[in-house]
């Protein structure tokens, strides 16, 4: 397999990750500049290129929504000829978000002992090669497997939009899957075959505060003119106490269920403060939250806010003598996996909006809300497949783990076909910062991962 990563898949992820295919959010006139399609074609034509029979590949465009990458094949054993497997990735990216340090670049693949460093190399660039190569593996050995669908999306990123009109769309080829494998997520160590158990779902909004038509100068206004700033400090406020950073909003809160309390709890055992993935803090920071397993709960079942972006703030050395007219900021506010989106977003909007501070005008701008997952439990051929997959690709039975983040596919797909079996799992583990500088693949985790994926198509009922 390492042999086939490095010759196959290596060099066709370095001319994806330079491809500046950024999401949707991130890039208005994505249509325009064709950087999606063009990711998108060169992800069709290589996966054309597999020497799997009967593989067909296509790259679909639903009106003026961004494409999906749709390969198919067949199965090779007649007893599981209905049988289908869906497996998932996406092509967009998030944009560089920041400087990278010497030598590196977003959009320039760099490979540097067992990393491949570039934006969307693992965030989710190498999902259809792995997957493909899977395959690709399984059949080369000899091994049958049912159906494969292989569904890569290009709006991920920006909260799956496009998402629920593909699945309409392709829902005959699709058919019912008995197993869909998402290849998204993160792990706590590149040992073994980590599930994700649960997702936390995602509000993102911008929240303006207008005080004047224009700027005046701060000599004359300050200290009468109410500022924009500490107007949108005291909303804030309301939503998250500014010493705790805990989220004050009932909505946005649920009970952690005791399984999930022992899973937590058993992972914070094994692991230490390894299981929070390590952050690049400075020096003398201390996180929230008290001890390992509390602040493990904190980041995969309890709510937080986020200020991911502002405006009407000059930069420092264009910062006159001005009270500003407004501020804007971009909020990400995460909800326990359980939590009810929309009834999330609506209080949070009562309270942001109602009885403003100074009477300012208050504006709140919404993204269509992401809802989390809590994974039901495995049936016990999964739970098993699991293990011997493991095994078979790191040489260690599978662990469990909770994920912060969100990923829109899943609990869609969650709610389409409950009695579907889900493997969430992926190569997001320590040093991959995914959504900020220095993005990496650790390569022998996507080979081991890759492995893995192969003898859960050969155990797929």
């Amino acid at each position: 397999m390492e042999g086939r990563f490095a010759t196959d898949v290596l060099p066709a992820l370095a001319r994806y990750t330079s491809i500046e295919c950024l999401s949707p959010a991130f890039d208005a006139s994505w249509a325009e500049r064709g950087e999606i399609l063009r990711a998108g074609h060169l992800l069709r034509d290589w996966a054309r290129s597999r020497p799997v029979p009967g593989l067909t590949a296509e790259l679909l465009r639903h009106g003026e929504r961004t494409p999906v990458l749709l390969v198919e094949v067949p199965a090779t054993d007649p007893r599981r000829g209905t049988s289908t497997t869906l497996l998932y990735g996406h092509f967009d990216k998030q944009p560089p978000l920041g400087r990278w340090r010497d030598g590196l670049s977003p959009y320039s693949a760099v490979l540097e002992g067992d990393r491949l460093y570039g934006r969307g190399t693992a965030d989710d660039g190498y999902s259809t090669f792995a997957a493909l190569t899977a395959v690709e593996a399984l059949e080369h050995a000899g091994g049958a497997h049912g159906r494969v669908v292989l569904l890569v999306e290009a709006s991920e990123e920006s909260g799956s939009p496009d998402l629920s009109a593909y699945l309409d769309l392709l829902s005959p080829r699709i058919a019912d899957p008995s197993l869909v494998v998402c290849l998204d997520s993160s792990c706590p160590t590149y040992d073994r075959l980590w599930v994700t158990t649960s997702l936390r779902g995602n509000l993102v909004c911008e929240l303006r505060v207008d005080v004047l038509d224009s700027g005046v100068h701060s000599g004359i206004a300050g200290g009468l003119v109410p500022s924009s700033f500490r107007v949108l400090r005291a909303l804030l406020d309301r939503v998250e106490d500014p010493r705790t950073g805990e989220i004050l909003v009932p909505e946005l809160r649920s009970e952690v269920p005791e399984r999930r309390r022992s899973e937590i709890a058993s992972l914070a055992s094994a692991l230490g403060e390894g299981a929070l993935g390590g952050f690049p803090t400075v020096d003398g920071l201390v996180l929230d939250g008290t001890g390992t397993t509390d602040r493990l709960g904190r980041v995969t079942w309890g709510p937080s806010l986020a200020v991911t972006g502002a405006e009407g703030i000059p930069s420092l050395p264009d910062a006159g003598n001005v009270l500003r007219p407004y501020t804007s900021v971009k909020l990400s506010i995460r909800l326990p996996p359980r939590t009810d989106p929309e009834e999330a977003r609506r209080a949070l909007h009562r309270t942001l909006t109602s009885d403003p501070p100074s009477g300012a005008r208050v504006r709140v701008t919404w993204d269509a809300p992401a809802a989390g997952w809590d994974a039901p439990d495995n049936p016990s051929w999964l739970a098993s497949a699991l293990d011997e997959a493991s095994l078979a690709g790191y040489g260690a039975p599978s662990g469990a783990a909770g994920l912060g983040g969100s990923i829109p596919f899943v609990s869609a797909l969650g709610s389409r076909y409950p009695g579907t079996s889900v493997v969430v799992t992926g190569v997001l583990g320590p040093g991959s910062n995914a959504h900020g500088p220095d993005e990496s693949l650790h390569v022998p985790a996507a080979t081991s991962l890759t492995v893995a994926v192969a003898h859960l198509l050969a155990l797929a009922p």
